[in-house]
């Protein structure tokens, strides 16, 4: 959540205001023993903590205390405030934060300020030794425990106070963070004590025994951290796959997808793109959480990072736009750094290409390459499990000739319409049944082809004069059945009059196929049609077409074509 405007300013307001003077006062009430020189080997330690913050199970670790309790003891609370406000500052700049989260700083400065304040106080009021090289006594070493503590409890309740005024989020004391805070409390507070013993005894030089070997435990920390980040990955990528494997429809798919990845990884946009005739174009977008469609620039081949990704058929990854501002064309979200595309294959061939990006410079590993290539091979399964059944599914409920449903479909839907009447979910239903009049000598005089095209013809006019109001299908050979939810008799009655005269009234321009020639002739075709409705004491689905199949023909055919028929009005 974006920091508000009016919220920076008083954090830079408060440290303007406390900060310097809080050094002043310091300086003046506890001079520092030693010289700069003498600091020298403590900010150089404390800058190695900084660089290498210690990640474990995603809890940041800064073993800060490490060297401020062992500064406190030896040149005083001035000192050991000013070197941890400088390492401070390298800790925010390795976190690589953007310029809009500059706020960090003074916000992190007082904090730590604050901290080093409070627990230095605590100990002094309470008789502990500052500022001395002088034998350690035993309630020297107990007050220093009780510094420690005070020190990582005063930081749990500053960071709970400032989560909360910042974002309006509770944060628990007592949770994960806080242990961690305390384990290092007990783990840091001994090796504290030796790095002053070390320092004391050997001088300067020991800084190298103390910082080598922390190091290398960060390191191999970090490495450890890392090997967990890409079991997790790969444990949720497995749980991706079989989510997306239960999708049957392609939005359904793509949707899922898009969701899943910004769960999945720290990023800030993500576009799905797709191979279309010989270009790429935008199908999904992900911007600020919201996923949506988005008409954007199409890329050619070998044309920006995604044209770059497609043509090569290889990931790529850049972790500040200083690295990838030369090689962008079209579209770019304002604000980006960190970019990370990668091809999506099927059957060998680039499909498609994923375009994820962030804010945050340098936010992207290779490892997480590996699994992002993963994910997109689990959607490009999904993709075509999905496209090839809705292919089938079509193909089962859709008549081939027109694209209306078809009687199979139809009668399945029929029946889930009377069920939700049974349980009054509908109040009425009404259908409609319409047979095109002499058809036959359309396709004598024409040819079937052009009967064809008839049909083609006017399954488009019903589809859009129905529109969202009922469900339009083709009943069998020259005959459509319309189910209207929820529409009386009468307005039944008069949609299908409407239907009638749009009918009669429009001629159809259709190609003669009876000759080579294929002469572009205009027929006028009429249709007799009956209606039915559920207040005709209908029992069951069949018989509310029996009803209006009675009606086409009693009421309608045999009077004399081309009008419409109510069943109740012919009995």
């Amino acid at each position: 959540m974006e920091l508000s405007a009016a919220k920076k300013r008083v954090i830079w307001l408060i440290w303007l205001v406390t900060i310097p003077v809080g050094f002043v006062v310091t300086f003046q009430w506890m001079p520092p023993s030693g010289s700069f020189v003498d600091w020298l080997p403590y900010l150089f330690m404390m800058c190695i903590i900084a660089f290498f913050p210690i990640v474990v199970n995603g809890t940041t670790i800064f073993f800060i205390q490490l060297i401020s309790l062992p500064t406190l003891l030896v040149h005083g609370l001035f000192v050991e405030m000013l070197l941890v406000q400088l390492a401070t500052i390298l800790l925010m700049f390795r976190l690589r934060i953007r310029p809009e989260e500059l706020y960090r700083l003074p916000l992190n400065s007082a904090m730590f300020f604050s901290i080093s304040l409070l627990s230095a106080v605590v100990y002094i009021s309470l008789g502990g030794q500052v500022g001395t090289e002088e034998r350690l006594t035993t309630l020297t070493y107990i007050l220093l425990l009780v510094y420690m503590f005070i020190y990582a409890i005063t930081n749990q309740v500053l960071l709970n106070i400032v989560v909360r005024w910042m974002h309006g989020v509770k944060r628990p004391f007592v949770g994960k963070d806080f242990v961690w805070e305390m384990v290092s409390t007990l783990l840091v507070y001994p090796l504290g004590l030796v790095v002053y013993f070390l320092l004391s005894e050997v001088g300067p030089w020991s800084i190298f025994l103390i910082g080598v070997p922390f190091i290398c435990v960060a390191l191999l920390l970090k490495m450890y951290n890392n090997t967990e980040n890409i079991n997790d990955y790969l444990q949720n990528a497995a749980e991706f796959g079989h989510e997306l494997a239960q999708s049957l429809k392609v939005t359904e798919v793509l949707d899922v997808f898009m969701q899943k990845i910004s769960t999945l990884l720290p990023i800030d946009f993500a576009y799905l793109l797709d191979v279309n005739d010989r270009e790429l174009t935008v199908s999904r977008v992900l911007e600020e959480g919201d996923i949506s469609s988005k008409d954007l620039q199409r890329l050619q081949r070998h044309e920006g990072i995604s044209g770059m990704v497609w043509a090569t058929g290889k990931s790529v990854i850049y972790g500040t736009k200083v690295e990838w501002e030369g090689v962008v064309k079209g579209y770019m979200p304002a604000g980006a750094e960190s970019v990370l595309s990668v091809p999506i294959l099927r059957s060998g061939e680039v499909k498609g290409v994923l375009f994820l990006a962030s804010r945050k410079k340098r936010l992207f590993h290779k490892y997480q390459v590996m699994v992002v290539d993963i994910l997109c091979s689990y959607l490009s399964v999904a993709l075509e499990n999905a496209r090839h059944y809705e292919k089938t599914k079509n193909e089962s409920e859709r008549c081939a000739l027109t694209k209306l449903y078809n009687y199979r479909y139809f009668e399945r839907y029929l029946t889930d319409e009377f069920q939700k009447l049974d349980e009054g979910e509908r109040k009425q239903l009404s259908l409609i049944l319409l047979d095109i009049d002499y058809f036959k000598s359309i396709n004598d005089t024409y040819g079937h082809q052009s009967g064809n095209e008839v049909l083609i013809e006017l399954a488009e006019r019903l589809r859009r004069m129905v529109g969202s109001r009922g469900t339009v299908a083709r009943y069998g050979g020259e005959e459509f059945i319309v189910l209207l939810p929820d529409i009386g008799k009468e307005q039944a009655h008069e949609m299908a009059e409407r239907i009638r005269q749009f009918v009669s009234a429009r001629p159809f321009y259709i190609r003669q196929s009876m000759n080579e020639s294929g002469k572009i002739v205009k027929v006028s075709i009429t249709v007799s049609i009956g209606v039915s409705c559920t207040t005709d004491g209908v029992d069951d689905s069949l018989s509310l077409i029996r009803y209006a199949d009675y009606a086409m023909y009693m009421g309608a055919k045999q009077k004399g074509r081309n009008r419409v028929a109510d069943y109740q009005a012919i009995l």
